[in-house]
């Protein structure tokens, strides 16, 4: 009825009630859409973000003639939304819909569609697939990022040795042995790279607050992703770290204290 007759009536999302009316039943009341005056007719249950992060709940919905004669003008429905009642079903609905059209549009059998329809399946396959190829393409410049810290680390600890050789010749002399020399810069390289990876942490939950503050949605860095950070700098740290520490466990005592 209130399609046949182009009613001013609306249905409204929950939070666009709640900032509107605030604790009042928002059944019954007004709204201005254009300065046309829309009775409220009906509130909507709280869906939240949808695909793509767009709120759910911050919508004015009116009946699309109402839309179409006192709102845009438009003279040709341009966008038509359907929800099956299972996904499974979705292939079968699509095929209904698709004869229903082109009855509607009068097309001869011999001629292509003069519309096309977009389900969620294929929407979801195609993010898929984007998310996939951004997935591989951080995770390249994450893996050439950890090499290249890893170098770095590895190129520090080489100078600490050679300045640090008479240090070293020291304390083999007073009967550290070369596994005491391994492990402490084993030890100083897992402490570099843990510190790395502990600033990497604290960037991405400050990157992930500031997001927050801007978009509707909020990301969370889990404490899965933290516990990986950490297990990957501690890897970090004895694979790139194990060469300057073979190096300084094997140096001569004797040259050592030589080193000038």
């Amino acid at each position: 009825r209130e399609i046949r007759g182009s009613a001013k009536v609306a249905v409204i999302g929950s939070k666009t009630a709640h900032e509107l009316f605030g604790p009042l039943n928002p059944i019954g009341q007004t709204v201005r859409l254009k300065n046309i005056p829309f009775v409220i007719i009906g509130l909507l249950a709280s869906k939240g973000a949808g695909m793509g992060g767009q709120d759910q709940d911050d919508r004015i919905i009116v009946p699309f003639t109402t839309a179409m004669k006192r709102l845009t003008g438009e003279k040709y429905i341009r966008l038509i939304s359907l929800q099956v009642v299972s996904a499974d079903r979705m292939a079968a609905a699509q095929q209904q819909i698709v004869s229903l059209l082109r009855q509607r549009h009068r097309i001869p059998p011999e001629h292509g569609d003069d519309f096309s329809i977009l389900n969620q399946k294929e929407i979801a396959d195609t993010v898929g697939s984007i998310s996939g190829i951004i997935t591989m393409m951080l995770g390249s410049i994450a893996g050439m990022s950890l090499v290249v810290g890893g170098i770095g680390i590895m190129n520090i600890m080489l100078v600490s040795v050679t300045e640090r050789t008479r240090e070293i010749g020291i304390r083999v002399a007073i009967g550290a042995q070369g596994s005491d020399i391994l492990l402490q810069f084993l030890i100083e390289s897992i402490t570099l790279s843990l510190l790395g990876g502990l600033l990497g942490v604290l960037l991405g939950v400050g990157i992930s607050k500031g997001i927050s503050l801007f978009a509707d949605f909020t990301p969370v860095v889990s404490t899965g992703s933290v516990i990986l950070a950490f297990g990957v700098s501690f890897a970090i740290g004895v694979f790139f770290g194990f060469y300057p520490a073979r190096k300084a466990a094997a140096l001569d005592p004797i040259d050592a204290l030589r080193y000038e």
